[in-house]
């Protein structure tokens, strides 16, 4: 059981029957009324996101979530489909599910998938992937220097603003948390 008291940012609680995840949350203790905390909490399995206030002494059970490492294999149209390493069980994802997920998804790489009563949630990624670029406009030499951005399309179909000097076949390192262009790879 989990106190209300204990919230933090990441923590998943079971609220009303189903997991949620506390996005933000803020301890006010008033004057004359009792403690309590407001929280902010994303539905895992809906995706709705609530404002709450729960008083300190309530308690909340853990959602019995796992999670399994699993090897992305292909996509095919707006289902992503997974496979286990350890049992070669394949599930399938559906694209709202993973959201802006989907664009760093390498086949054959491992991810983790974690799992609510055998139903993918969510995919962890790294916090930085290295993709190809296969669209770009060509940089105009002397250029190089000046801090302006271009757009670019990588293998996966993700937009990316990077450097005039990138070209297409290039390979760059993109932040998985804003999608943003962090430099050249080799």
């Amino acid at each position: 059981m989990i106190s209300s008291s204990d919230f933090r940012r990441g923590l998943k609680v079971m609220y009303e029957g189903e997991p949620w995840a506390v996005v933000e949350f803020q301890h006010v203790k008033v004057a004359r009324g009792r403690p309590h905390v407001k929280a902010k909490m994303k539905n895992m399995l809906k995706g709705n996101i609530i404002e709450k206030s729960f008083l300190t002494t309530e308690s909340f059970d853990v959602p019995d979530l796992v999670e399994n490492k699993m090897q992305f294999l292909y996509s095919q149209g707006d289902e992503y489909v997974f496979m286990d390493s350890k049992t070669f069980d394949q599930i399938t994802v559906e694209a709202d599910t993973l959201g802006n997920t989907r664009w760093y998804l390498m086949e054959n790489e491992e991810y983790g998938v974690l799992l609510y009563e055998g139903n993918a949630l969510s995919v962890n990624l790294p916090a930085s992937v290295i993709l190809v670029i296969t669209e770009t406009e060509p940089g105009v030499k002397g250029d190089s220097v000046s801090n302006i951005m271009k757009p670019a399309v990588v293998e996966t179909g993700l937009k990316v603003k990077v450097p005039l000097f990138i070209k297409e076949g290039d390979k760059v390192k993109i932040d998985t948390r804003t999608g943003e262009y962090i430099e050249r790879a080799n």
